[in-house]
C-alpha cells in the first residue's frame, strides 16, 4: 500500500456507501473521515481542511448542493459530487456552484481512484499570501483582473483576491498559454482536466460561465474569454 498524507472526507447519508468509499480509499493510502450530514462535515472542516471532499447531492435536510454553496463562501477545497445516474440537473447546479468533479452512483471503484487522484492533484496549486495585491513578474492580465501564477491567486481590478477553484485556475492557465488561439471544448477538457472527454459535455461551458462572472466587466457580453460559435473559446 502506498502511504499518502492526503485527507479525504466522505459525506453521504448512506452508511454502506460511506464504508465502501472509506475502506477502498483507505486501502489506497488516504486518510478518510466520514460525515453522515452537513453538520458533521462542518465540524470536521472546523478542525482542518482536507485535500478533497466527496459530497453526496441527495441528502435529507441540508442537501449536498446547499452544503457546497456554503463551503464555497470560505474555501476552495476540491469537492467531488456524488450524483445519481442521469441526474444532469444535479451536475449542472454542482458545477455552477463550484464543484471540481462529479461521480455517478453506483460508484466504479477504479474510476473513483483515478478521479480522486486527479482532483487532489489539481488542488495542489501553490499557495501564497491571499492579501498580496502588488503586481509581480509573470502575472497575467484577464481584462483588468490579474492572475498571479506564482501563488495561483486571482485579483480583481482593485487588487482584492477573487476566490477560484483549482479547476478554474488551470483553465485560466490554459487560456494564457494559448492566447489568441481558438480552443475547442475537447482541448480545454483535455488540457485542464487531466483526463479524456466525458459524456457531460456542458461541463466546460459551465466552468467558463462561472469564470466570466468573476473576470468580465459584463459577463453577458464577454470580451476577455470570447465564444467562437461552432468552434470553442478564445482568450485575447
Amino acid at each position: 500500500m502506498q502511504v499518502s498524507a492526503d485527507h479525504i472526507i466522505v459525506c453521504d447519508d448512506e452508511a454502506p456507501i460511506r464504508k465502501m468509499l472509506k475502506d477502498h480509499l483507505g486501502e489506497c493510502g488516504y486518510k478518510v473521515d466520514e460525515a453522515e450530514n452537513a453538520s458533521v462535515l462542518n465540524s470536521l472542516l472546523g478542525a482542518s481542511e482536507p485535500s478533497l471532499i466527496i459530497l453526496d447531492v441527495r441528502m435529507p435536510g441540508v442537501d449536498g448542493l446547499e452544503t457546497l454553496r456554503e463551503i464555497r463562501k470560505g474555501s476552495n477545497v476540491p469537492v467531488m459530487m456524488l450524483t445519481a445516474a442521469g441526474e444532469i440537473v444535479d451536475k449542472v447546479l454542482g458545477l455552477e456552484l463550484g464543484a471540481d468533479d462529479y461521480l455517478v452512483k453506483p460508484v466504479d471503484l477504479r474510476e473513483l481512484q483515478a478521479r480522486v487522484k486527479a482532483a487532489i492533484r489539481r488542488g495542489k496549486v501553490p499557495q501564497g499570501d491571499s492579501h498580496q495585491g502588488s503586481k509581480n513578474e509573470g502575472d497575467i492580465d484577464f481584462g483588468g483582473c490579474r492572475l498571479d501564477t506564482g501563488t495561483a491567486k486571482l485579483y480583481d481590478r482593485q487588487g482584492e483576491p477573487i476566490p477560484i477553484t483549482a479547476m478554474e485556475y488551470r483553465l485560466l492557465c490554459v487560456f494564457a498559454e494559448n492566447r489568441g488561439r481558438v480552443l475547442s471544448r475537447d482541448q480545454l477538457l483535455e488540457q485542464a482536466h487531466d483526463r479524456g472527454w466525458e459524456p457531460f459535455d456542458r461541463s466546460i461551458d459551465l466552468r467558463i460561465s462561472r469564470l466570466r462572472r468573476k473576470i468580465e466587466t459584463d459577463p453577458s457580453k464577454p470580451s476577455v474569454i470570447r465564444t467562437v460559435h461552432g468552434l470553442g473559446y478564445v482568450y485575447g
